[in-house]
């Protein structure tokens, strides 16, 4: 046998050692074939006679009712009338202090984007739609607010919290849209898409100069009067 075939031999064997060595402390392993993963239908019709399903229809009886008593099969509410409003007031206070800071990044993050997407109109006022904002890539302060008027919306605030608003600035007539989140009926949250009326999230009444003309949505509008938002829709 040759030098260099004598070489090559030992090579390998030293090669087969370090790596039996290395299997042998789990620090190479072979691999293992995955699980077969089992499918799911997930949205199965229960049988008549499913247990679960006679315990889930007690709770969404109670859930759309909330009437407070148990409905017919279902164990007994039992409340202890000295904490009872304890975990209530814990959730709503969590919840509202969320939807500020949700609405404050969101207000943030419109008037930054307009920076890059602002397109304005012309000599011709066109309100734009969402997907026609989406289209041209940008549009003025009506389609940008839009941005922000829906995703409040996709994001859970209710349909009589969030509203588009026409503000105007008497000192020179000028004309603006905004986001406004009633989370308070006569004095709401401004979100201002440009930056141009006011910047992170105040209330109306703290922004000096602007008064709100009107009030819609889809499918609502409302005058705004007397320097208070309608509030019949409640």
């Amino acid at each position: 046998m040759g030098e260099r075939t004598h070489t090559r031999v030992w090579q390998a064997a030293l090669g087969l050692a370090i790596g039996c060595s290395l299997i042998a402390i789990g620090g190479c392993r072979a691999p293992v074939p995955a699980p077969a993963q089992t499918a799911y239908r997930y949205f199965a019709k229960p049988p008549a006679d499913d247990a679960w399903s006679r315990k889930i229809r007690g709770w969404q009886q109670r859930e759309r009712a909330d009437v407070g008593t148990p409905a017919v099969g279902t164990e007994p509410l039992r409340i202890d009338p000295e904490t009872s409003g304890v975990l209530r007031e814990k959730y709503d206070a969590f919840r509202a202090e969320r939807k500020r800071a949700l609405a404050l990044e969101l207000a943030s993050w419109i008037q930054t984007q307009s920076r890059d997407h602002y397109i304005a109109d012309g000599p011709v006022d066109h309100w734009a739609t969402l997907e026609e904002t989406f289209r041209t890539n940008g549009d003025d302060c009506d389609g940008l607010e839009l941005l922000a008027f829906h995703l409040l919306r996709d994001l859970g605030f209710g349909e009589d919290e969030v509203f588009r608003a026409i503000v105007v600035r008497p000192s020179d007539g000028q004309h603006h849209m905004v986001t406004l989140w009633f989370e308070e009926s006569d004095d709401p949250f401004v979100i201002d898409p440009t930056g141009a009326m006011t910047s992170g999230l105040p209330r109306m009444s703290e922004v000096p100069g602007w008064v709100p003309l009107k009030v819609f949505s889809e499918d609502r509008d409302f005058t705004v009067k007397s320097g208070r938002i309608h509030t019949a829709r409640r």
